[in-house]
């Protein structure tokens, strides 16, 4: 469907616009692309996320103020106001999603789309780009026993399923001569079935009692209709949607009762030929009727070799709406596969033992596969992604830097002398320029001092401000996290009010007298290491004994160390704050609240076991996807602002509220971020500052992510006194420290803090 938008202003952003505000309109108009227009509306470009992605991706420290001139596609696609006829061949032939209208001068009059239809069921919007709607079929699986009805519908919300769905019969309808037939002269299969009907049969008003006990229990009811009676009795009763059987998709004139319901219309397809598909969805379209089609076999079960998946391809051509897969195989590969190819309706059939009689249960799966398929279907919608879009994910940037390669230099190097090829060699890890940039390094003249040793970076090439810091003068005691290899050449350069030192497990083992300073003038703070030697990481939670007590020796020898240090430090608090992730993570699975609770359990026993006079251990607030050691990971404890406040008050701990993690918390679980830092506010002892993107971007710089931090300072300088804070963001020590002075500069400019 074609669809013309005036509203331009939705789709353009002038040429003189930076990149952080290109990246905004498209968040804003959800169609991942933008029109690059002057001062009048003409058009000059186009930039698409997949633009934005490709730039980032090139740049070492992309400067998100850079102005979009420079990634710009000069050449857009556009079709002049008098071809307008021509642009939905133009949408079909090059999967374009928006295309600007523009007349003689270049000046854009107005947008044309193509959507494809969405309905609604209940609460449920089902498109394209929303989470599939999954149907539990329970037909006649119930075999006539109420009891069993309703233990399917709970089974079935229990296992994920959006919807529970029924079957009516008006017997004396459906076969007018029903109480003349001699069932003994019927073919088998008829035979059987209508033997199975009589025995397994719900009058209607058991089956309207059992869609609201569906209601009831939070899970959308639908019930297909077999006849034009069922059909007016499930109207009358107020049904979301009617469900047509593939044996009615020929059924013209129940259709047609159907889509004079006003209710949206749900087709399964099987045992159709195209041609019937496409008489029957003419009668949707003439009829106005909101619908869509799945695909179906009509076999019981359907052999794979029969399925034909892609063709869901066709029938969404064909129906110019979402469609859907409704199965009869055995198992649960073909319906997470469908969601694949743009199935965003899956209904499959339900029961709790499939050798009960009737032919249903055998082509059904149990509660615990229905369960299994709903998950894995969410885990696929998850990592379908954008096919215009290759993005490094956080944790490959992690790895990245661990594994691959960069440019470092091999001497000694002044500001002002030439850089040669022979001073330049490649060695990992990569936390400079990546080994292409060599080419462009040779013959630069050196912008500053260099070690031999020395990473190059892209500020080496481009004429880029660099940050430094400033003096400033915080509201709250300020610092930077440093590492024993780093921490003396950033003290030399800034003098902040604390160092927070960012432990790894090595460091617990090394001669820290030839490291450390005789006496820092600064506050000390301790970030545990969370990763140790042997795949351990700390969890003071763990439910596995033998790792706790692990967990637990190797945060003593922190504690040690810990203690060890702080005599080169002053210390404006009684103790020392070691802040520390303690755990509570899982791999394939979030934990329930009963478990959650015994991880609480054991980390008291844990902490108890670990309590010291000069140190106060503080959890770290966590986001609902850490990585760890290159992977990522499922957190459980310390993510929900009431577990975290309640578990503070009872037991008297503080907790280092890392605003990117809750930020990315309050994403994935949609609370409104402000009342997160209100409940938790009182328990607060340390802040980490960063920026956060979607559910598992953390510790970006600010500005590359979500937070309004402007609209965060009101809150953090009422509700936070006599607290310390750094900028924890990722990769802000390189280049001398560049990305924790660009992150204090604008807090301090911004008054944030």
């Amino acid at each position: 469907m074609m669809i013309i938008d005036k509203n331009i202003e939705k789709y353009c952003i002038n040429y003189k616009s930076t990149v952080s505000q290109a990246l905004k309109k498209l968040n804003s108009n959800n169609s991942k692309i933008v029109f690059v227009t002057d001062n009048n509306n003409k058009l000059k470009g186009s930039l698409s996320d997949g633009d934005i992605r490709r730039w980032l991706i090139k740049k070492t420290n992309p400067n998100l103020s850079s102005e979009i001139k420079y990634l710009t596609n000069n050449n857009p696609f556009s079709i002049k106001d008098n071809n307008f006829d021509t642009s939905k061949d133009y949408f079909i032939q090059n999967k374009i999603e928006v295309i600007p209208i523009i007349n003689s001068q270049k000046k854009i009059k107005f947008f044309i789309k193509q959507e494809f239809e969405s309905l609604k069921i209940g609460n449920k919007i089902i498109s394209i780009n929303n989470p599939t709607f999954i149907i539990a079929e329970i037909g006649n699986n119930h075999n006539g026993d109420i009891k069993l009805a309703k233990e399917l519908i709970i089974k079935s919300k229990e296992a994920g399923a959006d919807c529970v769905k029924f079957q009516m019969r008006n017997m004396k309808e459906l076969y007018k001569n029903y109480d003349s037939i001699d069932k003994n002269k019927e073919d088998l299969g008829s035979q059987y079935v209508l033997g199975l009907l009589e025995k397994y049969q719900l009058d209607d008003n058991s089956i309207l009692k059992l869609m609201e006990f569906s209601s009831k229990n939070n899970i959308i009811p639908l019930c297909t209709p077999f006849d034009e009676e069922s059909l007016k009795t499930l109207i009358k009763y107020g049904v979301d949607a009617i469900k047509i059987a593939s044996a009615d998709l020929n059924n013209h004139d129940l259709l047609i009762s159907a889509s004079r319901s006003n209710k949206p219309i749900i087709c399964s397809t099987g045992m159709s030929t195209e041609d019937e598909i496409i008489n029957s969805i003419n009668i949707l379209k003439n009829e106005g009727a909101s619908y869509s089609m799945l695909h179906c076999n009509s076999t019981y079960p359907a052999p794979f070799k029969d399925i034909n998946l892609q063709y869901l391809k066709r029938l969404s051509e064909l129906s110019s709406s979402v469609v859907g897969y409704s199965g009869h195989e055995r198992g649960i590969s073909v319906p997470i596969a469908a969601v694949t190819l743009g199935a965003r309706i899956i209904e499959k059939h339900i029961t709790i033992n499939k050798n009960m009689e009737g032919n249903d249960h055998k082509v059904s799966i149990l509660p615990e596969e229905f369960r299994d398929m709903v998950g894995n279907i969410r885990n696929v919608e998850e990592s379908l992604g954008d096919e215009n879009i290759k993005k490094i994910s956080q944790g490959e940037l992690i790895n990245r830097e661990v594994l691959s390669k960069s440019l470092f230099i091999n001497t000694n190097l002044k500001k002002g002398q030439v850089i040669k090829s022979k001073y330049i060699y490649t060695s990992g890890p990569g936390k400079g320029l990546p080994p292409y940039y060599k080419k462009d390094l040779i013959g630069k003249i050196a912008k500053r001092d260099f070690k031999e040793n020395d990473n190059f970076f892209l500020s080496d090439l481009e004429n880029k401000f660099i940050f430094k810091p400033m003096n400033y003068k915080f509201k709250l005691k300020w610092g930077y996290p440093v590492r024993f290899h780093d921490i003396n050449d950033l003290y030399n350069i800034s003098k902040p009010d604390i160092l927070e030192i960012h432990l790894s497990f090595k460091d617990l083992d090394v001669n820290f007298d030839e490291i450390l300073f005789d006496k820092y003038d600064s506050d000390l703070i301790v970030h545990s290491p969370e990763q140790f030697d042997k795949d351990l990481i700390l969890d003071l939670c763990s439910f596995d004994i033998k790792k706790r007590k692990l967990s637990i020796k190797q945060m003593k020898k922190v504690i040690n160390l810990v203690k060890k240090i702080k005599q080169r430090f002053n210390n404006y608090n009684d103790k020392i704050l070691l802040i520390t992730n303690v755990g509570g993570y899982s791999y394939d699975k979030n934990f329930n609240s009963k478990e959650i609770k015994k991880l609480e359990i054991n980390l008291l026993k844990s902490l108890d076991e670990l309590k010291d006079d000069e140190v106060e251990i503080i959890p770290q607030t966590m986001p609902p996807y850490p990585w760890h050691f290159g992977g990522q990971s499922i957190h459980n404890l310390f993510l929900d602002p009431k577990q975290i406040s309640d578990f503070c008050k009872k037991n008297g701990y503080r907790v280092c509220f890392d605003i990117s993690h809750s930020a990315l918390f309050c994403n994935n679980k949609n609370i409104h971020f402000e009342n997160f830092i209100k409940k938790i506010s009182k328990h607060v002892a340390h802040l980490h500052i960063s920026d956060a993107l979607g559910v598992d971007g953390e510790g970006l710089e600010i500005g590359d992510g979500e937070i309004n931090f402007i609209d965060l300072s009101y809150d953090l300088k009422k509700l936070f006194n006599k607290i310390s804070f750094i900028p924890e963001v990722w990769q802000g020590h390189k280049n001398e420290g560049s990305g924790f002075w660009k992150a204090l500069n604008y807090l301090y400019k911004n008054k944030i803090v």
